[in-house]
């Protein structure tokens, strides 16, 4: 199974390379065109979700944005995708691995990482793949309802050029309506291959 605990030493602990990191991106989204909102600030505990998820470049575009606002970050990723050397590389990051064939353990695993940190942003894909899907999985909810924490809508809207964070949606614990008000701020967002942006539609209760 693989080790789902946070690396002790990220690239967010390191001040110069994070001040070269966060003014290289401020740099990069200026000059490509990008606008950068935050409609309301991060709390210090939180799952963050990133979506759509269509390409390979989501992960520099999210860091990009992460630097751009002066957050420390981690993401679950597949866990085959650790292999050295790219694992270490992946791990100083943020990136925590996962086996999604293991679902339920895995929100079990996130909610007691939030027990043990005052202070994590947790970033979670729930298309959990990049290509087109019917259904998001639900692991994020139940990681936010699990560990009792808000749910950050991040987004990135390569048609418009815009990304960021959309606000900050509180669980009720009813799976079905708050997906549907979720869903509703991604529905005009385009990710980088638009014919990879999956429908939205009617939930389902995989995880």
């Amino acid at each position: 199974m693989p080790d789902i605990r946070l690396a002790a030493f990220t690239v967010f602990d390191t001040p110069i390379l994070n001040t070269l990191f966060r003014i290289a991106a401020r740099f990069y989204l200026k000059v490509t065109g990008w606008e950068l909102v935050m409609a309301a600030p991060l709390d210090r505990r939180s799952v963050v979700i990133a979506a759509p998820h269509t390409s390979n470049w989501d992960l520099p575009m999210s860091l990009a944005i992460v630097f751009a606002f002066r957050l420390k970050i981690y993401f679950l990723a597949k866990h085959t995708l650790f292999t050295p050397p790219f694992g270490i590389l992946l791990r100083w990051l943020g990136g925590i691995p996962v086996d999604r064939n293991r679902a339920h353990n895995l929100v079990e695993q996130a909610v007691e990482l939030f027990s043990q940190h005052d202070d994590l942003l947790l970033i979670v894909q729930p298309e959990g793949t990049r290509r087109q899907v019917r259904y998001w999985k639900s692991g994020f909810y139940h990681i936010a309802t699990g560990a009792q924490v808000p749910i950050s809508l991040g987004f990135i809207d390569f048609k418009r050029k815009v990304a960021g964070f959309g606000g900050r949606y509180i669980p009720t614990g009813n799976y079905d309506a708050d997906l549907v008000e979720i869903q509703a701020f991604y529905a005009g967002i385009t990710g980088k291959n638009s014919a990879m942006t999956s429908e939205i539609i009617q939930p389902d209760i995989r995880v």
